[in-house]
């Protein structure tokens, strides 16, 4: 990936640090008791070897078929437009998916920030369904699990304990909502959909293995 200056995966298992020394790929592992991605990887970034990097980005193992440029968008959101912590979202495009709590959505204001992660179906439209051109507008918006963070807005979440809306949704960002942590959220027209589920994972492994759509 052009976008980043150094590549690293951050584990919790010898599963995973086994595969990832056995296919070249640099490898840190990481306290197995850590509650969330974000902790894992602030204590990566605490390591000598990464202590001058000013922003760093989190690409969830849940999010294989993500693409560079939306991983460029949320840098973009950091380092030009001044956010704490950038990340992504598509427009949502089914009332399935809506309604999926297994889909994590996100409510964002007119200048990129984050409003609230949930979920729930939010927006919620209180008198009817939205039509199929609500669903493909920037108003219902599923969010696409990457992270980039500064440095320092990063080291102030994981000091933070997690929240009450963070243990209730069992959505991570919502500790930073909660604590002022300004988010932005850069749009992207189309996402390829992550893992979350079992049906999910069959799902993948057909994508990658080619048999698979």
């Amino acid at each position: 990936m052009q976008t980043f200056d150094r590549l690293v995966v951050a584990a919790d298992a010898p599963e995973v640090q086994q595969l990832c020394e056995s296919l070249g790929a640099p490898v840190v592992m990481t306290d197995p008791e850590h509650i969330s991605g974000t902790d894992r990887v602030a204590q990566v970034v605490e390591r000598p070897e990464f202590r001058d990097f000013s922003l760093i980005a989190n690409v969830q193992g849940d999010e294989p078929l993500i693409e560079e440029a939306h991983l460029g968008q949320a840098v973009k959101f950091v380092r030009d437009g001044g956010w704490d912590v950038g990340t992504c979202a598509t427009p949502i495009a089914t009332s399935e998916a809506r309604h999926d709590p297994a889909v994590v959505k996100v409510a964002r204001a007119a200048s990129g920030c984050a409003l609230y992660f949930s979920r729930a179906g939010i927006p919620f439209k209180r008198d009817e369904k939205p039509s199929e051109e609500e669903l493909e507008s920037a108003t219902f918006l599923r969010h696409v699990g990457i992270y980039v963070y500064r440095r320092e807005a990063l080291a102030r979440w994981v000091a933070l304990p997690p929240s009450a809306l963070e243990k209730l949704e069992r959505l991570e960002q919502l500790r930073a909502l909660e604590d002022g942590i300004r988010i932005g959220v850069a749009i992207v027209d189309e996402a390829r959909p992550g893992v979350d589920t079992t049906a999910d994972i069959l799902r993948m492994e057909g994508i990658l293995s080619g048999t698979g759509g």
